[in-house]
């Protein structure tokens, strides 16, 4: 990801790399830049990210691993300071995004519901943070209806429970990545299938989380938060959790 940023940074009229840094490099480099960008491993990037805020820095992030307890002290951390906006992005692509609004959707007519995410062996953390933010919502969409039923939950080949939603994390050569929501009820199953095949699909995303993240206040999750905002032009996306 952090090559994709580079080649796209590079590419751009609008845009100018101030420091390109790896997850072992001192900190101090982000010092002076309009905008931190981190695409890290989820061990560092807390830090990365809190630095960033701290020097009045605003952060795009798209490293996995921030569930909801991490947003939860980042949100702390940027109403201490009363700093930049922190923009949190699990996926940069558009129809991640779409499949996981349809699945919220489809969350509210089915207790049963379980998610694989598979992605290519060189990914280090597990489950993905697109199946984790997907599972969170899916929990969310069923506040008035109760938690997905899980049965057998205690076994460990039953998955990781995210959020009462239990998760299968494949990794395998061959792929990029993939993630199928399968919702069951009686007499069917219904399956919401994303596949992503190049990192082409990203690229979209990317230029419209970078347009947007220098505006925004507060934490905002989610790359559906600012395509509206770069459809419309609009420079106040608001705070969102």
């Amino acid at each position: 990801m952090g090559t994709l940023f580079l080649r796209l940074i590079e590419e751009s009229a609008d845009l100018e790399l101030h420091a390109g840094l790896s997850s072992r490099d001192p900190l101090d480099a982000v010092l002076g830049a309009d905008l931190v960008v981190d695409v890290t491993v989820p061990a560092v990037s807390p830090g990365i990210v809190e630095k960033a805020v701290r020097a009045g820095i605003p952060v795009l992030v798209g490293t996995s691993g921030w569930s909801e307890p991490r947003l939860a002290a980042l949100r702390r951390v940027v109403a201490e300071v009363d700093g930049p906006g922190v923009l949190v992005v699990p996926n940069f692509s558009v129809g991640s995004v779409l499949a996981t609004l349809f699945a919220t959707i489809a969350a509210r007519f089915y207790e049963s519901v379980e998610i694989v995410e598979t992605h290519h062996p060189g990914k280090v953390d597990s489950p993905s943070g697109t199946a984790i933010r997907t599972a969170e919502l899916i929990a969310e969409a069923r506040r008035d209806f109760g938690p997905v039923r899980a049965p057998h939950a205690d076994q460990r080949a039953r998955g990781q429970q995210v959020a009462s939603v239990p998760v299968h994390s494949l990794r395998l050569p061959g792929i990029e990545a993939r993630q199928e929501v399968v919702f069951g009820g009686a007499g069917e199953t219904l399956t919401l299938l994303h596949d992503t095949t190049s990192q082409a699909a990203y690229e979209q995303g990317i230029l419209a989380a970078l347009a947007a993240a220098p505006t925004l206040k507060g934490v905002v999750v989610g790359l559906d938060k600012v395509l509206p905002l770069a459809a419309s032009g609009s420079a106040d996306a608001g705070a969102s959790s």
